[in-house]
């Protein structure tokens, strides 16, 4: 692939499961470690796309003093595909993906080790940081593609460049996320507080966009990077999409809508946890009623068996005393 060729780069789609495989694979094979695991994308290209939806692992071996030595089973890869293509014969290999979480000098070697499987596409290397150390606003995911480079070193002919990437799903899988997301969302945080939390990152978000924004534009009028008319032009949308003049009407109408926002929730809040007190106040009265009715019961059964067993004793008492009182006639009469 050429520099001509990387101007017609596809953005690279990835689905919920692949990211779920992704670290449900490390999870298993390389937690608490320093090693990384690997494995194969499949999906499509579609609309001008590539779609990664699905993906499986591949066993790796790399020296941790050495990058250079490693070892992939790529006859496994090829069985594992062979079975992957029966179940759905439009999947084909996309490329790999990697736990870096960085890019490692192996990297362009295992590359080029999936180059004849992707049917004479450039593979797509997925780079996934399954452990981020720090609070990051973007999803730790980075796509790229190799383009050939003219160096000096033969051995050395392409390079790795950064390709867009974002994460889609089709219906089906927003319903699937949405229902794993309920079962591992924190019930016990209200409504009011999850708003908030996500209000303050979204401005995290914006904040970080515009510094980024600011930076860029920074090094181009200093002639550090080359001005690209694309991005100015997406640039000049979105400051066109601001209002003219913020005014202190427009703050203040802002501001009333906001706070109204707010209240809603909060009082929405206040009546959740009232109802919540109440259906536990109900639930303790009706466990205390229950344990009553229990030790009633018991009180019942145990003064009920009280009484059997004294019948019982009378009955045999009964039944001893005709009985000696039939041995002392019998004894009378043989006298």
């Amino acid at each position: 692939m050429d520099l001509a060729d990387s101007q017609q780069t596809k953005d690279v789609v990835v689905h919920p499961i692949v990211l779920l495989s992704v670290v449900d694979h490390f999870s298993r094979c390389s937690k608490g470690t320093n090693k990384r695991v690997i494995g194969t994308l499949l999906g499509e290209v579609s609309g001008g796309e590539y779609h990664v939806t699905n993906s499986f692992a591949v066993p790796f071996e790399e020296d941790a003093r050495d990058p250079n030595v490693w070892f992939m089973d790529h006859n496994y890869h090829e069985q594992m595909y062979i079975m992957f293509k029966k179940i759905n014969t439009k999947q084909r290999v996309l490329g790999w993906y990697s736990t870096g979480p960085k890019l490692k000098p192996s990297d362009l070697a295992i590359h080029e080790l999936y180059r004849p499987y992707c049917g004479g596409q450039d593979p797509v290397l997925l780079l996934l940081d399954v452990q981020p150390r720090a609070q990051t606003l973007e999803l730790p995911m980075i796509a790229y593609r190799s383009m050939q480079e003219a160096t000096s070193n033969k051995m050395f002919k392409r390079s790795f460049y950064h390709v867009p990437s974002t994460v889609g799903a089709s219906e089906p899988e927003e319903v699937g996320v949405e229902h794993l997301l309920r079962d591992i969302r924190n019930a016990s945080a209200s409504t009011l507080a999850s708003k908030v939390a996500d209000k303050l990152t979204s401005l995290r978000t914006l904040v970080s966009k515009l510094k980024e924004i600011a930076d860029y534009l920074g090094l181009v009028a200093t002639g550090k990077f080359p001005e690209n008319s694309q991005i100015m032009y997406n640039l000049q949308d979105i400051f066109n999409l601001l209002p003219e003049d913020i005014t202190e009407d427009l703050s203040g109408a802002f501001a009333a809508e906001t706070n109204d926002m707010m209240l809603s929730i909060y009082l929405a809040s206040m009546l959740r946890s009232v109802v919540a007190l109440h259906n536990l106040i109900d639930n303790k009265l009706d466990c205390k009623k229950a344990e009553e009715k229990e030790e009633q019961e018991a009180k019942d059964k145990e003064k009920k068996a009280a009484e059997e067993a004294e019948e019982k004793k009378k009955k045999e008492q009964e039944e001893k005393d005709k009985k000696d009182g039939k041995d002392t006639d019998k004894e009378e009469e043989k006298k």
